[in-house]
């Protein structure tokens, strides 16, 4: 009986040795291919020149029971970029150009809307200014027309005291030639058309009168001076014109 329980656990002894026997040579098989495919794929890169991605099992092999090999994995690995370094550096390259045309967009938002401010103020600084001079020429007219209401009024005076007839003439000349002299400083000009050829962009004639053939549309008479300002016309002369005899007789015929 002895020697048959000694039997046994020496079987027993001897199984559980090569159990053990045979996972360290399946751990030694797993070790070494994993070195091998290691070395091809070094061999690989230096053929190539390429950059390839080294993988590294770092799962943990045990044997079950029957010593066959199990796979546990420790931990999930981080899954490398399967994307070319050239393809990274282009999405780089683009990202940086997207945030370059961003800051370009907005810098030239900025400007437009200076320069639309500065247009703005300028605008107002120019309508200023051109109010200020009418505001100015205007003043000016006024300041000319007082010493001919001046001159009005003191020949008004006169003739209310019992002045001659002649002393009111003179202060009413006086005044005629303070208006003209207010309307020169302001720039119209009289128009002359006693004498002249009757021109009709100048003239309006009234009335006609016969006249010698070398007098005919001749302006014999003004009944209102016409005045022009800064080459426009402000307004015609109202004028009688001559017409000579030949031409009065077949207007009457007609």
């Amino acid at each position: 009986m002895f020697r048959k329980r000694r039997r046994h656990a020496q079987a027993e002894s001897a199984a559980a040795a090569g159990e053990q026997s045979t996972e360290e040579e399946h751990e030694e098989q797993l070790g070494a291919d994993m070195a091998e495919r290691n070395a091809t794929q070094e061999a690989r890169e230096q053929d190539t020149g390429g950059e390839h991605v080294r993988v590294v099992d770092r799962r943990r092999v045990r044997t079950d029971e029957t010593g066959a090999g199990v796979t546990v994995q420790e931990g999930a690995a981080e899954a490398p970029s399967l994307k070319p370094k050239y393809v990274e550096e282009l999405e780089a390259r683009t990202r940086a150009a997207e945030q370059k045309a961003l800051d370009v967009q907005a810098r030239f938002e900025q400007v437009r809307a200076q320069l639309q401010r500065e247009t703005d103020e300028t605008r107002q600084r120019l309508n200023r200014a051109a109010d200020e001079r009418a505001a100015r020429a205007k003043a000016e007219f006024v300041s000319s027309l007082l010493p001919v209401l001046d001159n009005l009024q003191r020949a008004v005076a006169s003739a209310e005291q019992g002045g001659t007839l002649e002393a009111l003439l003179d202060g009413l000349h006086g005044t005629i030639s303070g208006f003209e002299q207010a309307l020169n400083n302001a720039g119209a000009e009289p128009i002359n058309s006693v004498g002249a050829q009757f021109d009709p962009e100048l003239h309006e004639a009234v009335d006609t009168i016969e006249v010698a053939p070398e007098r005919d549309h001749t302006v014999t008479a003004e009944y209102s001076r016409g005045y022009k300002m800064g080459g426009q016309l402000l307004r015609p002369a109202r004028v009688q014109v001559g017409r000579a005899r030949s031409n009065v007789q077949a207007h009457s015929e007609e």
